[in-house]
């Protein structure tokens, strides 16, 4: 037994010092509550070792396999494996991270991009409208605008905004899944109109169980050839943020503002999130026509005119 565990240190040893770490850079992320041996896979499946049970030894014969942290770690292959260990016990080194709110529109999104990357805005209004991603996407609209997704993303330093956007749409397209596809047929709509809708709902929806119900309210107000005077998309033609949305604001002269133009607007109006996203593509099967926000965020959702003026006297009622 002695003479394996010294075999095995001398290998880890020799394997340790080969090479030298001139190649590009990996990202490896090493999640919470991760164990030494996992993190030792994924290691060796990045390259970074060449074998994650050997590592797994030299770690454990220094006493080090327990000192590994969570986090995003940029590593190249090659590395003294004493170099790795020491990396993976320091935490996130070198990593642009951006966090992406749910309803974030580009206008938004841009100036977190600029500062993360460090890369001029002129670069991301560039990205966001490459016409061979919009075509990629079936995008008609004239950016990417719904389709780079919320979430928390990780970028190597010297990351473009191209790369970046990518990487976002990446994200969006694993979110779509198959079945909302099958879905488009039965409502009889194309994704990107699904999206718009998805970003719709983002911008009303306050309590997560009356998403499916608002995106029911308008596909209803579709169908029956009303227009959605849907206050959000005022907001977005308008190009600035309301409080409120005034009877003056309704006259913007866009073609986002669903006050003046029937059916969807051109395009989204934010990223919607995952939830939002299922809520567009599998409504509520409600009868509903009308809905009203309430201050404590939940809305009063009604199937007539003369019943929706009666709740927003009830919820408004100076």
């Amino acid at each position: 037994m002695r003479r394996i565990t010294i075999g095995l240190l001398l290998g880890a040893s020799l394997l340790s010092g080969c090479g030298a770490a001139d190649g590009p850079a990996v990202r490896v992320i090493i999640p919470r509550h991760t164990s030494f041996r996992v993190a030792a896979e994924s290691l060796a499946k990045a390259g970074i070792v060449q074998s994650a049970f050997v590592f797994r030894v030299y770690a454990r014969l220094r006493s080090e396999d327990r000192t590994i942290q969570a986090g995003t770690y940029l590593l190249r292959p090659g590395m003294r494996w004493s170099d790795v260990i020491d990396a993976l016990g320091g935490g996130d080194v070198g990593i642009d991270r951006i966090t992406i709110p749910e309803g974030y529109s580009i206008a938004q999104i841009r100036p977190l991009l600029v500062r993360a990357l460090n890369v001029a805005a002129d670069s991301v209004d560039s990205a966001v409208s490459d016409s061979a991603l919009r075509a990629r996407l079936g995008v008609p609209a004239a950016t990417v605008e719904g389709y780079l997704f919320p979430d928390t993303y990780v970028f190597a330093p010297g990351a473009t905004a191209r790369q970046a956007v990518g990487e976002m749409v990446d994200r969006f397209e694993r979110a779509w899944k198959p079945e909302y596809t099958a879905q488009l047929a039965v409502l009889g709509i194309s994704r990107h109109d699904a999206v718009t809708m998805a970003s719709i709902v983002e911008k009303e929806a306050k309590l997560p169980e009356e998403r499916s119900v608002i995106a029911a309210v308008y596909y209803n107000r579709l169908r029956k050839q009303m227009p959605l005077q849907a206050d959000p998309t005022v907001q977005y033609a308008l190009g600035h943020h309301v409080d409120r949305v005034l009877y003056k604001d309704l006259m913007v002269a866009s073609p986002y503002n669903t006050y003046l133009h029937p059916g969807l607007p051109p395009g989204p109006i934010a990223s919607p999130g995952g939830a939002s996203l299922r809520a567009a593509v599998t409504p509520a099967n409600v009868p509903y026509l009308y809905f009203v926000a309430a201050p404590d965020g939940h809305h009063e959702f009604r199937t007539t005119l003369a019943a929706h003026d009666q709740a927003k006297q009830l919820v408004r009622p100076n």
